[in-house]
């Protein structure tokens, strides 16, 4: 059986081999592509699976980092600035300017993907602790936007990288392996 990426392996064959690690890398930098996706597309392209599984989960580790600590910055923030205002509280609740949206209204509107997903993985958190919610988080979300929710809800954003990382490496591992074993049964 021919391959149908051959047009990708003769395109990344155009590129020095220095610069393919490099690309996987920036595509695994990528919401929704991964590392995962990255380590898929780098095989299928040609490059020697562990190489492309560790540039792929390299660029969405460096994502991540860069989303946990400028994440963390602005949590820090926000949580000073809330520190240092008066809380007006009327005898109905807390008083909100007169455009400030209804939360009976808000419920009417159709929830998105991403809102399902955050729902999602808000449960998991609860049920399964920050370590079950990372591992679990990519069926439902990219790990950039993980990390994102994890930090604005409070988690330490060493616990955050910690788990993130170790999600981020069983996933390429696993794509890496299936992608493989793929390709080889196809005798590509």
């Amino acid at each position: 059986m021919d391959n149908p990426y051959e047009w990708l392996r003769s395109a990344i064959e155009q590129v020095p081999d220095i610069l393919q690690p490099l690309i996987v890398a920036l595509a695994g930098a990528i919401p929704y592509i991964e590392g995962e996706g990255a380590t898929a597309f780098g095989i299928l392209a040609g490059i020697n699976p562990v190489v492309a599984a560790i540039a792929g989960a390299t660029g969405n580790i460096l994502c991540v980092l860069v989303v946990v600590f400028l994440g963390s910055r602005i949590r820090e923030g926000v949580v000073a600035r809330r520190a240092t205002k008066p809380v007006l509280v009327a005898a109905g609740g807390l008083d909100l300017p007169a455009d400030a949206p209804d939360a009976a209204t808000d419920t009417a509107a159709k929830p998105t993907g991403r809102a399902k997903g955050r729902a999602r993985l808000r449960r998991w958190m609860v049920k399964f602790g920050v370590p079950g919610a990372s591992i679990l988080a990519p069926l439902a979300l990219p790990t950039m936007l993980t990390a994102a929710f994890f930090v604005a809800s409070g988690v330490p954003k060493g616990w955050v990288v910690m788990w993130q990382v170790i999600a981020i490496v069983l996933w390429t591992a696993l794509i890496a392996i299936v992608a493989s074993g793929a390709l080889a049964l196809l005798g590509w």
